[in-house]
């Protein structure tokens, strides 16, 4: 870790300001301690634990002890395990990224905001109270550990919130799915479900909301202004393909939904997925981003010696959301520009990379702010300041730029041409993607999985612009 990073880890620690009486968001509670502590790293008492009576129970409200787990759901439904096994829903609760944010959560708060984070990646171990101020992963129930789990989403009986992990569960009911007339099985009663033929279901874990108020993530909330949303096409039209197969090895073929959830991360835990997993998840992920924006380039002739104008316009040809989505302040979209010569000298740059793998903005170590035309795609955090933050708890503001579904947007870049270059100038252009900075892991203490991050290319073209003679 650089020492400007290291020294942003520990100094940047999080003010503690506790106001009479609660903050009120929507499903959301948490008591607050005595107003007049101004100690910066002042804690509220051992009650003042953050709490929701439906997704964070100060209580246990469910018993884990009722859950069969998803190696159990594997013995009938082989397949649908398989695909569940290698997925990010079950890397929830294994991604080191992820712990690595948590336990940076906890020490800011002395573990009083522990059950935020996990109410969507375990709703289970939050809700049974296996998730206490202060736990560690490695002393969790196996079936906490499982995350987002098969029973997980099929004992959903209702979405009370859109966000938050607003799920309603129903222990110990039927098994709801999108299948009606479902055949009789000795394993569990089975129940159809029209939520599971809807965004909404997603809504109650994908969409998330700060204690501060600050919305986080919002791919339902883009969704319901979509198009898509309008022509009736639903999250599981593109994160859940069908395909035709048995269900279980007894039942007859019928339309499946796979289980892969397929979204733009990978696992950077080795040893998560084998060899060919992987590379058929990326696969998966490259396929999902491909084609899901178009660059196109246009600029005139000038002379030798005069600026070129280069109008750069990228649009977002997803239908459902903005791109990027989700968690658009870790996400990296961004454009790569490079022209040069006809003797092949590079005359102009933006989007390339440092020698630590980094953008050229305010994060990097070799030159902050040192690539001044970096056009991005995606959102930020900064802080009382305007500064620029990392950890949403510790932001003040949450800025967007993220492209609307269907929207394109014109930039400008001015690029030099010397009084003795020849043309035709080439331009090479592409749209990249990552699903984290470098920056970041090492931030987090991680910078072994930087070498792991992979970079996918979304579009790219690229042209020749004569050089005409004064």
């Amino acid at each position: 870790m650089s020492n400007r990073n290291r020294a942003y880890l520990v100094n940047r620690r999080r003010s503690q300001t506790w106001a009479l009486g609660i903050v009120l968001l929507p499903g959301l509670l948490l008591a607050c301690g005595d107003p007049s502590s101004s100690t910066p790293d002042a804690q509220p008492p051992d009650s003042d634990i953050l709490s929701d009576p439906l997704s964070m129970p100060l209580e246990p409200s469910l018993d884990s002890s009722k859950f069969k787990g998803a190696q159990s759901c594997g013995f009938c439904h082989e397949n649908h395990f398989k695909e569940w096994k290698t997925s990010m829903h079950s890397y929830a609760m294994v991604d080191p990224v992820y712990r690595a944010m948590v336990k940076i959560r906890q020490e800011d708060f002395a573990g009083k905001e522990d059950k935020f984070c996990l109410q969507c990646h375990t709703p289970i171990g939050t809700r049974s109270g296996d998730i206490q101020p202060g736990f560690e992963f490695d002393q969790l129930e196996a079936i906490s550990l499982e995350g987002v789990n098969c029973e997980t989403c099929h004992t959903i009986s209702s979405i009370e919130r859109p966000f938050n992990a607003g799920l309603a569960m129903d222990v110990g009911g039927p098994m709801r799915g999108p299948i009606q007339g479902a055949s009789p099985s000795s394993a569990h009663e089975s129940e159809y479900s029209e939520l599971f033929e809807s965004s909404l279901l997603c809504s109650s874990c994908h969409d998330v909301v700060e204690v501060s108020g600050l919305n986080l993530e919002r791919p339902y909330a883009e969704w319901l202004e979509s198009p898509a949303a309008q022509n009736d096409m639903q999250c599981q039209s593109c994160h859940m393909k069908t395909y035709t197969g048995k269900a279980t090895a007894s039942s007859s073929e019928r339309e499946l939904h796979e289980h892969y959830f397929v979204g733009v991360g990978l696992p950077l835990e080795e040893g998560f997925l084998s060899a060919q997993e992987f590379e058929e998840m990326r696969i998966r992920v490259a396929n999902l981003l491909q084609g899901s924006a178009t660059i196109t380039l246009d600029a005139s002739a000038v002379s030798p010696g005069q600026q070129l104008d280069l109008f750069v316009t990228v649009r977002n040809n997803i239908v459902a959301h903005n791109l990027p989505t989700g968690a658009t302040f870790n996400r990296q979209v961004w454009l790569e520009v490079i022209a040069t010569d006809a003797d092949s000298n590079v005359i102009y740059q933006t989007g390339t990379l440092d020698a630590n793998g980094d953008l050229g903005n305010y994060w990097s170590d070799e030159e902050p702010f040192g690539d001044a035309d970096l056009i991005e795609y995606g959102s930020r955090f900064t802080n009382e300041f305007g500064t620029p933050e990392i950890f949403s708890w510790r932001a003040k503001e949450h800025h967007s730029n993220s492209l609307s579904p269907l929207y394109d947007r014109t930039n400008t870049l001015f690029i030099p041409t010397s009084a003795n270059a020849r043309g035709p100038i080439h331009i090479e252009a592409r749209l990249r993607f990552r699903a984290f900075a470098p920056y970041v892991l090492r931030v987090l203490g991680l910078p072994q999985y930087v070498d792991r991050i992979e970079i996918f290319d979304i579009d790219s073209i690229s042209i020749d612009v004569p050089l005409d003679p004064a």
